[in-house]
């Protein structure tokens, strides 16, 4: 059975028999895998405590015949979970984060972008760097750019016509001049759409910068434009919504 380390995000976790779990992790250079850690659910066990929801840690598994490997050693390099779980906000917008995380990518297909990303998410929620919902809505505007859907927020992303642009259309992909705008389009302000080119391009001074009217309004177009892709709703940003 092959063995092999890595660094690894945990994305979620769920009871398997009586006293084990299975691991779902985002690693650096595996992708995404799923793996049993033995005896993890027993009341002694330190194992257990190294494997949860958003912590950063150095795995050690060994493939199986199976679609499962098997955990064999870990060791944290960074606790994230423990910080974030002190703060609503920032434990609801975790939540969406790791979901998307789960959502946008495959089991065994590496994608070090996608674990960067991640990462770097996370400890801006669990250091308090920026308000949570900022860190979010810039994840998953990033997170999707990754997986091939960027939105534009100045040129038209009909035509190409160079903006700014007073209209957003969710199946166009952003931005739409005035021949490209379809019925049903929003009309976001200025500065909304500024706002979602900084949090975009990791811009966070401007970011930092803007008002609270033009971060609801950017949230409600990051939550349809995310969910517009992925198809099916992240149940976690509900939570999000009305936290």
């Amino acid at each position: 059975m092959p063995l092999y380390r890595d660094a690894a995000i945990v994305l979620r976790t769920h009871k398997l028999r009586e006293s084990d779990r299975i691991i779902t992790m985002l690693t650096r250079d595996h992708g995404k895998i799923r793996a049993v850690q033995h005896g993890a659910r027993k009341t002694r066990s330190r194992a257990g405590a190294r494997l949860e929801p958003a912590m950063l840690a150095d795995v050690q598994c060994y493939t199986g015949k199976t679609n499962l490997d098997t955990v064999k050693e870990t060791a944290i390099h960074a606790a994230y979970g423990d910080h974030i779980a002190r703060d609503y906000g920032a434990y609801t917008a975790a939540s969406a984060v790791l979901e998307t995380a789960d959502r946008l990518t495959e089991e065994r297909e590496t994608s070090r972008p996608q674990f960067t990303l991640l990462t770097g998410a996370l400890a801006a929620l669990a250091r308090g760097e920026h308000p949570a919902g900022l860190v979010l809505d810039s994840y998953l505007l990033r997170a999707l750019a990754i997986g091939g859907w960027a939105a534009s927020f100045t040129d038209c992303a009909g035509c190409g016509q160079t903006g700014p642009h007073r209209a957003f259309n969710l199946a166009s992909g952003g931005a739409v001049c005035v021949q490209c705008r379809a019925p049903g389009s929003a009309a976001p302000r200025t500065e909304t759409f500024a706002l979602l080119a900084a949090l975009q391009t990791g811009d966070w001074q401007a970011a930092d910068a803007s008002d609270e009217p033009e971060r609801r309004e950017a949230r409600g177009l990051v939550a349809a434009y995310v969910q517009w892709h992925l198809e099916r709703g992240v149940r976690s940003l509900r939570l999000v919504e009305t936290g």
